[in-house]
């Protein structure tokens, strides 16, 4: 095996590569929608295999030396800089690859059964599968330029599939809004690459691939770039493109909203992919953010600002995806807070078992949505444990594990973040983790309870999903269940072959105590307010408070009076109405237009066909070319 030309790691690619072709090509005509829903979990299975195989040989080479690589072309060659189309395949890359194939290889099959009947199944299918190959181009990238390919082509196709029933206008809007929102952090993450590539280049590093990186960065310390610190500067802007991708403060705004696409959909983007791609660059970059502690700073406390803000809005919505969307930026802040504090193998711990859970509760909501003809309204259900007994069961297991239980995934990973947190952050960023923690496990619970354990509301009778729906979310709720107490001491010391596990102080048990009371004060709280009057008390005792919550602190309409709006304006009465209409079009077409045919009017005049007149005209200009040559 030569670990620098390995060959199964374009195959991890090519296979979800060649599902969407085929859906897209043959789609809907030859294939049909069973054969379509087929080839697309196959082309994921594929890839699925093909990591697995390539794990099984990372793991054959020494700890050390654990890293295959393949490189397909030489892509860029401008002077003596160089960027080859490679990629490589260590042990986060791998952790990432077997968490996006896997995962979506369940949810590809869940959505064979949701999607059942849409006129759109061989499209949705295509897209799901270019997801997949993007997400995969961007975790098995070996330099940042390819990475930024892959990040490219899933904000690309979460457009298509968050408006993927784009006839409905919300829908549509809700793409563009995640489109947008994403080119806004994107633009940062480019500045961040180019200034990043222009200083290495002027100290001789004329290759971009990690290890070079890795062995360069230093060089960037005492580099200063307007007065900043090159390497702060530098994970800044990047940090701001993975506030979009991630959904963190200020450009979260957008994932909410994505609820509009199908819930697989939301599965895909919320769990395991697209919004992980950001804290997977932070800790892909984490060389570079070691030398930089004031941008982990920032890191840090835009995480925990933003876990304590989404859990916030999430207490009282209604609809049961958007609870899901809002813990989804909660817990994505968990992960940046872990980053920010310098333990990225907790990041990625947290990354791995909220694949697991959150995955299981988007797939149990799409079952309760498909199940209840279309419902999303919590306060419409009720009574769906005796109907769908095992979406109850299952969903139960992942709000047990979301909400932080002892001995479940989330308990390991939040636990461990929150101590880091306290090492690293100091009391006062660990006290919003710790509330948060409890904030998370009040809102699930509420969900919960609201869904499957009140009272029934009025509907008719719902029906359980089929096996198609309930198998994958069985096999993620083993994964919410037992995922953390698996991977966490295997999956550090893969991480890291020189980790040793920390001797539990007695500090780390108190600390643990006090976040699995907070855990269990959420539950308990949300059991005594939502069973008999759900969210009655606080509506009735602060109405402005609970006005302000449920309404979500009116981000998007502030957003929409004071950076919408202006924009709206300047684009139509400013470079609508006096640049494109009045300078180009009006000037410049329009305006070259009229003088033509206003030239053309006054040469048709010159043209009167009288033979004394030309000869006048003739004689006329003869007499002034003498005149100018004499």
């Amino acid at each position: 095996m030569d670990a620098n030309s390995y060959p199964l790691l374009k195959w991890i690619l090519l296979a979800p590569l060649a599902g969407f072709a085929l859906n897209a090509l043959f789609g809907r005509k030859l294939l049909g929608e069973k054969a379509g829903g087929i080839v697309g979990s196959l082309a994921i299975l594929a890839a699925f295999v093909f990591a697995a195989l390539s794990f099984s040989d990372l793991l054959k080479l020494p700890p050390e030396a654990r890293l295959l690589r393949e490189t397909l072309f030489s892509w860029i060659s401008a002077g003596t800089f160089t960027a080859d189309a490679a990629f490589r395949f260590d042990p986060l890359s791998a952790v990432m690859a077997l968490i996006v194939t896997g995962v979506s290889f369940l949810i590809h099959v869940y959505s064979a059964g949701y999607m059942h009947g849409d006129k759109g199944y061989n499209r949705y299918f295509s897209y799901l599968n270019l997801f997949v190959f993007f997400m995969l181009t961007l975790v098995l990238a070996d330099n940042p330029l390819v990475m930024f390919v892959g990040w490219e082509g899933v904000g690309l196709c979460s457009y298509l599939l968050i408006g993927f029933w784009y006839e409905d206008p919300e829908k549509a809007t809700a793409g563009r809004k995640a489109f947008i929102t994403n080119r806004v952090g994107d633009a940062g993450f480019l500045i961040g690459l180019m200034l990043l590539s222009s200083l290495l280049a002027s100290r001789g590093v004329l290759s971009m691939d990690f290890e070079t990186l890795r062995a360069s960065a230093s060089q960037l310390s005492a580099v200063t770039v307007l007065g900043v610190g090159a390497p702060t500067l530098i994970c800044l802007l990047l940090f701001f493109g993975a506030t979009g991708k991630s959904a963190q403060f200020p450009l979260y705004v957008w994932l909410p909203d994505a609820m509009a696409g199908p819930t697989p959909v939301s599965a895909l983007i919320h769990a395991a992919t697209m919004v992980t791609a950001g804290v997977y660059m932070l800790s892909r970059l984490s060389f570079l953010y070691e030398l930089a502690p004031k941008a982990l700073e920032v890191v840090l406390l835009t995480g925990a600002f933003t876990a304590f803000f989404a859990a916030v809005i999430g207490l009282l919505q209604k609809d049961i995806k958007k609870v899901l969307a809002y813990s989804t930026v909660s817990q994505l802040g968990y992960m940046f807070m872990a980053a920010g504090a310098g333990a990225f193998s907790a990041s990625v711990f947290h990354l791995a078992t909220h694949a697991f859970f959150k995955a299981l509760l988007f797939l149990g909501a799409g079952s309760v949505i498909h199940g209840m003809s279309g419902e999303q309204d919590m306060f419409k259900m009720g009574g769906l444990r005796r109907e769908m007994p095992f979406t109850f069961l299952l969903v139960g297991a992942g709000w047990l594990a979301i909400a932080g239980v002892p001995g479940l995934s989330g308990f390991y990973s939040k636990d461990l973040i929150l101590e880091k947190v306290f090492e690293h952050g100091g009391s006062f960023v660990w006290g919003v983790g710790v509330l948060t923690a409890a904030l998370t496990a009040f809102y699930t619970t509420r969900l919960f309870v609201l869904t499957f354990l009140r009272a029934k509301r009025g509907h008719g009778h719902a029906h359980e999903s089929p096996l198609t729906m309930t198998l994958p979310m069985a096999v993620l709720a083993l994964l919410a269940l037992a995922g953390g107490f698996l991977l966490k001491e295997r999956l550090f010391v893969f991480l890291d072959p020189a980790y040793a596990a920390p001797e539990h102080s007695e500090e780390a048990a108190r600390l643990m105590y006090i976040s699995v009371t907070a855990g269990l004060a959420g539950i308990a709280a949300a059991f005594l307010l939502t069973l008999p009057k759900p969210a009655a008390a606080l509506k009735k005792a602060l109405p402005r408070l609970h006005s302000l919550v449920f309404n979500k602190f009116y981000v998007d309409e502030i957003y929409g009076l004071v950076i919408i709006r202006p924009l709206r304006y300047v684009s139509d009465k400013v470079l609508f109405a006096m640049v494109d209409a009045g300078l180009i079009d009006g000037l410049m077409v329009n305006g070259s237009g009229k003088a033509s045919y206003a030239a053309g009017r006054l040469l048709a005049r010159v043209q009167n066909g009288r033979l004394d007149f030309y000869a006048l005209v003739f004689a006329s200009g003869v007499a002034l070319m003498l005149y100018w040559v004499m």
